[in-house]
């Protein structure tokens, strides 16, 4: 099976998947009542509620916020040639989550809609702070550099976030709704708002593995092919703050997709970004929607949250792909 071809077989499964978040559930819905439901965009029975109002943009959500955590997660591994790098290496998910806390403490803000403005704002202030932080001295922004700046701002960041929790009984309350990582309630509103900004950032992301490539070969090989190391990396990490800003703002923050999907990109296609970004980009929405349909059926008739799943299920599945791997080297 060629290359192109397993991405197109990743597009049908997730054109399947995507039908199951859409009729599957504590309440089943058939494809008549979705179809119909869709072609009129009626809210007329429960179904039709159900189907439009819900399920629909939680599944487009999904789709978006999973391609994002991908390929964000791709990016960061080949940026910083850290085999566990993830998003939350940079601080993303601890200056979002500031950013919240410091919205509901402050400024009195509750809902979702809020909560998604001040994370995407936070998201994107730590990196920057990561960056300028993992700049200083001589070398600039080396893999090694980035990587304990993202460490150490996301241990002050969690830091004063849980100290200000610790004060304000009302903002625990508020935050944990949106700390668990969840596609649950996240209306069309919040599609149509982070939507844009997805897919501009996910076309840029589409656009990186030639840089990619180039510094998987090291810094002094990738000047040698002319480029710029200072230019490429703050373009990929824009990306990236991009990407999981507006994933981490919208959903909360979801563990296991930017770092275990770039693996099983790469056991498929191989060392070559130009295929791993867009495998990334369609196995995370499949891992993501695939674990949201399981916490519904398996916690109906409520659910367990998607992030409650993936945090469950991430730690064996990793362990055994890192055992493969190994065995496979051998």
């Amino acid at each position: 099976m060629t290359r192109a071809a397993g991405l197109l077989g990743l597009a049908a499964l997730l054109l399947l998947v995507g039908f199951l978040s859409i009729t599957q559930g504590s309440r089943h819905i058939g494809l008549g009542d979705v179809v119909d439901a869709l072609r009129h965009l009626s809210a007329v029975t429960t179904d039709d509620t159900v189907t439009v109002r819900l399920r629909v943009p939680r599944t487009l959500l999904g789709i978006l916020v999973g391609a994002a955590l991908g390929v964000s997660g791709a990016i960061l591994q080949g940026l910083t040639r850290n085999p566990l790098a993830d998003p939350s290496i940079m601080g993303i998910e601890a200056g979002a989550a500031l950013a919240v806390v410091l919205g509901i403490v402050v400024l009195g803000v509750t809902g979702i809609g809020p909560h998604v403005v001040f994370a995407f704002i936070g998201a994107l202030a730590a990196t920057a702070l990561v960056y300028a932080v993992g700049s200083l001295g001589r070398e600039g922004a080396t893999p090694v550099k980035m990587a304990l700046a993202g460490a150490a701002i996301t241990a002050g960041f969690g830091a004063v976030t849980i100290g200000l929790l610790l004060t304000d009984l009302q903002a625990q309350n508020a935050f944990r709704f949106w700390q668990v990582g969840s596609l649950a309630g996240r209306y069309a509103p919040i599609v149509t708002g982070v939507a844009p900004v997805l897919l501009v950032a996910l076309a840029a992301g589409m656009l990186c593995g030639r840089s990619l490539n180039a510094l998987a070969l090291g810094e002094d090989a990738a000047r040698g092919l002319g480029v710029s190391l200072t230019r490429t990396r703050i373009g990929l990490f824009t990306v990236v703050a991009v990407l999981c800003g507006a994933a981490t703002a919208a959903c909360g923050p979801i563990v296991f997709v930017g770092l275990v999907v770039p693996h099983v990109a790469r056991a498929i296609c191989g060392p070559d970004y130009c295929w791993i970004l867009p495998y990334s980009l369609l196995l995370g929405p499949l891992l993501l929607l695939g674990a949201d349909i399981l916490g519904r059926i398996l916690g109906s008739p409520g659910e367990l949250q998607v992030g409650i799943v993936l945090g469950v299920l991430g730690a064996p599945f990793f362990i055994a792909l890192v055992r493969y791997r190994r065995l496979a080297e051998l």
